[in-house]
């Protein structure tokens, strides 16, 4: 024993520690850290098999995979876009435009994944706000604020309200209502929705990223090899014409305007017309350099261009590989046959060769894809994330069909009819049979990262409690605190509050319900308003940009810096803080038990 711990216990905290770093300074993938800390429990004994993999059969974990099939039907039935379409409007003024978003994106967000949610308003947002004549930056953190504030409102809208009742449904043989949380949730979002409305002059104006992409002319251009040219006959290679200063040889067109292969072993021709993309201004020195000329009459149109070389935009992740390095040096250019063609930071286009630039997280890429290219490994990376993806739901019968199952599912499992985790798999099967979604489209929606952390997170829940952390924790909360229930929930919610800020939500929850049950029962008083109150605390993270998934999503479109978010996100945590123990003690009074 060791400050009243023993081995085992400290095998916990260490690996519990070891965890936070690897997630926070590290670039290893959150479910391989995960696998590593269930593994070292299970290789030093502190958790037996059945206990060490117990979390990948919990129904918690099972249901949010069947949910995700569930979220493929309505998302590919176009339920989300129509939705999107018809809810924002033209608004008359930025208050009301801020209602007017977070509102629809709240409701969705309370039964289907945030990430998804923000994924597909991030574009409609920044098209909206061109419209609305306000800078994107000024709605896009409220869009993900809107999404966290929302997903608290049911126990399907957000991992951390599964993973917790699924806990206390192991504690206690009784499931939560699916709609357990709704009116704290509901409370929390009104007075989140006020707040930024108060609080909108801390939300920056940035210049959108991609901004400085919208002219296509503005990054190519088109040169022709005149007919005495030294270099005629030579390969692209030797005339050192496959990467220039400043940009790259992207197409290449014979006199009779025929497409011919770019790579460095293709010879060079009279009458040759050569599409550079990149830096203009240097890649026009070319014409002094190379002898070549700039062409009069271009092959095709900046139309063409856009249509047959799908331009794509993606934004550099967290925790991406391709922070601190050049993305030339990166495998992703060779596999997937890409160009760069420009690199944007906090709005401003960065001067000089893309392929030259050593990338930060959020930086946003201009990327040049061949003319016949599958999408779908690229967009599986986890170094970048697309948002204009190719995929154009068709809206019509199914659409309606695909929301009737959702809203059967909700209403099987709220009215008590069957358990939600058989209502998820029945409504996963009417997706599938009413081809809402396919085979494949349903398998490639499940992540399989998020279950790996989900069901990672339940175990090392389970070790916290096993080994006597949570009791002691709870001891010295209650030492601190005193015995007021009140002054411990806030303790407990306050400090959860600003853990996630930095760890996942779901990994925070799982850490803190058992010592938010033991703090409870040592106290004598009924769990059930503690875990409510628990539940919103660990998904209102508002203060760093790493705090949440569809913080990261904003991060790049918006041209957000890390200040951004902790100077509206720290009174929004203390307001969401206030407004959680308000409410619950409201609804839930705390009941000592019998």
């Amino acid at each position: 024993m060791f400050l009243g711990f023993g081995l085992d216990a400290w095998i916990t905290i260490v690996t519990v520690l070891g965890l936070f770093g690897v997630l926070l300074f590290t670039k290893l993938r959150s479910d391989l850290a995960f696998l590593a800390a269930i593994g070292i429990l299970f290789v030093t004994g502190v958790l037996d098999a059945k206990e060490a993999f117990s979390g990948f059969s919990g129904t918690s974990v099972i249901t949010v995979g069947v949910l995700f099939v569930v979220i493929a039907g309505l998302t590919y039935t176009g339920v989300l876009q129509w939705i999107a379409k018809h809810l924002l409007g033209q608004p008359g003024s930025y208050r009301k435009a801020i209602v007017r978003l977070m509102l629809p994106v709240a409701a969705l967000s309370s039964f289907l994944s945030n990430t998804t949610v923000v994924a597909l308003f991030v574009g409609i947002v920044k098209t909206w706000s061109k419209k609305l004549g306000v800078a994107p930056s000024k709605l896009l953190i409220p869009l993900s604020y809107a999404s966290g504030m929302g997903g608290v409102c049911t126990l399907i809208g957000t991992p951390p309200n599964l993973i917790i009742g699924g806990l206390y449904e192991e504690k206690t043989g009784e499931a939560m209502n699916i709609f357990a949380t709704t009116v704290p949730g509901l409370f929390c979002l009104a007075v989140g929705i006020l707040s930024v409305i108060a609080l909108h002059k801390l939300l920056p104006e940035r210049k959108a990223p991609e901004s400085e992409f919208e002219s296509t002319g503005e990054y190519t251009a088109e040169l022709v090899v005149p007919s005495d040219n030294p270099y005629i006959g030579e390969t692209i290679g030797k005339a050192g014409l496959l990467h220039v200063p400043g940009g790259s040889l992207i197409e290449l067109y014979r006199f009779d305007e025929t497409q011919v292969s770019v790579n460095e072993d293709e010879y060079l021709m009279g009458g040759d017309q050569l599409v550079f993309a990149g830096q203009i201004d240097e890649i026009l020195e070319l014409t002094k350099t190379h002898g070549l000329v700039i062409a009069n009459c271009p092959v095709f149109s900046v139309n063409d261009i856009e249509k047959d070389r799908k331009l794509r935009t993606a934004y550099v992740t967290f925790g991406s590989k391709l922070i601190g390095n050049q993305m030339d040096v990166f495998s992703f250019i060779q596999q997937h046959n890409v160009t760069i063609v420009a690199v944007s930071r906090h709005g401003h286009r960065i001067e000089g060769a893309a392929r030259d630039i050593v990338l930060q997280a959020g930086d946003t890429l201009l990327l040049e894809f061949p003319p016949r290219f599958d999408m779908d490994a690229v967009e599986k990376d986890p170094n970048l994330h697309f948002f204009d993806s190719e995929d154009v739901p068709n809206i019509g019968r199914r659409t309606l069909v695909s929301t009737i199952i959702m809203i059967a599912m909700v209403a099987l499992s709220a009215l008590g009819v069957m358990p939600l985790l058989q209502s998820a798999f029945l409504a996963a099967a009417a997706m599938l049979i009413f081809r809402c979604c396919n085979a494949d489209q349903a398998m490639k929606s499940i992540n399989w990262s998020i279950l790996m952390v989900f069901a990672g997170s339940a175990v090392l829940g389970l070790a916290i409690q096993k080994t006597g952390i949570a009791e002691r924790l709870a001891n010295g909360i209650l030492d601190v605190c005193g015995t007021n229930p009140l002054v411990v929930m806030i303790a407990v919610c306050f400090v959860a509050t600003f853990i996630t800020e930095f760890i996942s939500n779901t990994a925070a929850g799982a850490m803190f319900f058992p010592i938010m049950w033991e703090a409870a029962m040592k106290l004598g008083y009924d769990p059930y308003p503690f875990l409510i109150a628990l539940m919103i605390s660990v998904s209102s993270s508002f203060a760093t940009p790493i705090g949440s998934p569809t913080h990261m999503l904003v991060y790049g479109p918006g041209g957000y810096r890390f200040k951004d978010f902790i100077r509206i996100g720290l009174p929004m945590n203390f307001i969401i803080l206030a407004a959680n123990i308000f409410i619950v003690n409201l609804v839930f009074p705390l009941t000592p038990l019998k």
